[in-house]
């Protein structure tokens, strides 16, 4: 009996993954409401929790074991470019423009800002050649541009892991404390999530740390976050990179 129904487990393994993360998200956000008292948002709890299973199985993690086979799909490139497409679609464009140069004025400042920062702590870890600097620092950007960097610029794997673990940090942070602050830095309306979003830029944390704020705001926040890791693909291996390699010589 309990082998049939490992069995189909196995062979439906990205239904079972959906469930799985489903019964996940009811815990965390029954923690958050009852325990937490709502201070910490749900998807918060959801992402630690993730991290924790993430260490169980091998190389890919929980996905080694086979009845969890779903969840390499369910956590690919391929689900998570969608999901970070997805956020966006609720946005209203005749909105975006409104918020004007503000906003584009956000994404350099947020790129540059995260980078400096990702530049230090490389260095305060024993980091001091070029390629693993930049690409800790564009892991602070985001989980997706620190990867992208690593490989432009031919970093070890070491330090490509280093900077997804950057980014996912990134992600807790800005997830559990946007809620918390939101009121004291102004963040309640389109124009000041969508700044919030492009100085943020981590697409995961900002909406759901947007979501724990107000569900109205997602979509605004989301787009300006997208953006952002976009034009950071661009500038941290072929700007950034190239100028920290003269100030490292």
């Amino acid at each position: 009996m309990i082998r049939m129904i490992e069995d189909v487990f196995v062979k439906n393994g990205l239904i079972f993954s959906f469930l799985l993360v489903g019964v996940m998200m009811l815990i965390t956000e029954y923690l958050s409401k009852r325990v937490f008292k709502n201070k910490i948002p749900g998807v918060a709890l959801a992402i630690i929790l993730g991290l924790i299973l993430a260490g169980f199985g091998k190389e890919k993690g929980i996905s080694n074991i086979a009845v969890f086979s779903g969840m390499a799909v369910l956590g690919g490139t391929m689900l998570r470019d969608f999901a970070i497409v997805s956020t966006a679609l609720g946005a209203s464009f005749d909105e975006i423009k409104k918020a004007g140069w503000i906003a584009v004025l956000s994404l350099f400042i947020g790129i540059l800002f995260s980078f400096c920062i990702g530049s230090f702590v490389a260095i305060g870890f024993g980091y001091h050649d070029a390629k693993s600097i930049a690409t800790i620092a564009a892991g602070t950007c985001t989980f997706i541009v620190g990867p992208i960097t690593g490989n432009a610029v031919g970093a070890s794997s070491e330090v490509i892991t280093l900077s997804i673990a950057a980014g996912v940090v990134k992600v807790v942070i800005v997830t559990i404390f946007t809620p918390l602050l939101a009121k004291r830095i102004g963040l309640v309306d389109k124009n000041t999530a969508m700044v919030f979003g492009g100085i943020m830029g981590t697409t995961s944390g900002v909406s759901a740390g947007l979501a724990a704020t107000d569900m109205k705001l997602v979509p605004y926040g989301a787009i300006t976050a997208t953006f952002y890791t976009g034009l950071a693909c661009l500038i941290c291996p072929s700007i950034l990179f190239p100028l920290l390699k003269l100030l490292t010589v």
